[in-house]
């Protein structure tokens, strides 16, 4: 070989070792900034809601608890999917209530604290259906709900073609300060088809998605008063199909049952 072949072929291997290096490197980088999954469930066993992961939402005094029940046409899984409904009362000599309904959340089971919270969901329309995917606070740090904050990754009403991304807390429903921050928004959506409805969750602010896309970002502001900013502590989540109440407006009992099917829930840190 000679003298100036080698100085060639010395040029090319430093280069391709600089370029191996250099993209090395970035992967590493990309690698490393990249959410990891750390929770997930994809309903894969039928008829079997698996209890160290789930409890199901009792009835409760609340505007969206009035009817929730354990009655197995409620809480369904089947083909890798649950299936959350909304029923007429088949027996109300067991039960007085005209409807019932079914959720399930993971109180006591599981929470965390930042990170990004994806689930895939198709929600069937019926006049005075409510379904919601939303999270609440494990522990009561400030005291008293609306205190620890409230985050509504999605709620619809209806026949609505449209979602709403919320967030609560006493800062926007005891201090009414609902625009500074803006604390809620509206998406346009096809819900009768799955879409993966989201959030990731950071100390100073929370970034709604929808398909992976942003939506709607809510910030920490540090010259307002501090139960502006209750999202620091460990959250559950909750799915439910809800029915009726002073916000979606009654029920139509010719539109039931009505569904809401989640296909998955992921949660990444």
């Amino acid at each position: 070989m000679t003298s100036t072949t080698c100085k060639v072929y010395s040029l090319l291997v430093c280069g391709l070792f600089l370029f191996l290096g250099c993209g090395g490197s970035k992967n590493a980088t990309e690698e490393q900034s990249s959410w990891k999954l750390i929770w997930e469930e994809h309903f894969e066993k039928d008829d079997y809601l698996d209890a160290a992961k789930w409890n199901v939402i009792e009835r409760n005094s609340a505007d969206w608890g009035n009817y929730m029940s354990p009655h197995e046409d409620c809480i369904h899984i089947k083909d890798g999917k649950l299936y959350l409904r909304g029923i007429v009362n088949p027996d109300r000599s067991i039960d007085t209530v005209p409807y019932l309904t079914g959720g399930v959340s993971t109180k006591g089971k599981f929470a965390y604290q930042y990170g990004k919270i994806e689930i895939k969901a198709k929600l069937e329309s019926a006049q005075g259906a409510w379904p919601a995917l939303w999270m609440l606070a494990d522990q009561p740090k400030y005291g008293a709900y609306p205190k620890n904050g409230e985050i509504d990754l999605m709620e619809r009403l209806s026949f609505e073609e449209k979602i709403f991304q919320t967030v609560h807390s006493y800062y926007t429903l005891e201090l009414k300060q609902k625009s500074i921050p803006p604390h809620s928004n509206t998406v346009a959506v096809n819900p009768e088809k799955y879409n993966v409805y989201g959030m990731e969750w950071f100390p100073d602010k929370l970034v709604f998605t929808l398909n992976g896309k942003e939506t709607f970002i809510y910030p920490k502001l540090e010259d307002v008063d501090p139960s502006q900013w209750p999202f620091d502590q460990p959250f559950y989540f909750m799915l439910d199909m809800q029915l009726g109440g002073s916000w979606v407006g009654k029920v139509d009992p010719k539109d039931l049952p009505v569904q809401m099917i989640i296909d998955w829930v992921k949660v990444y840190q």
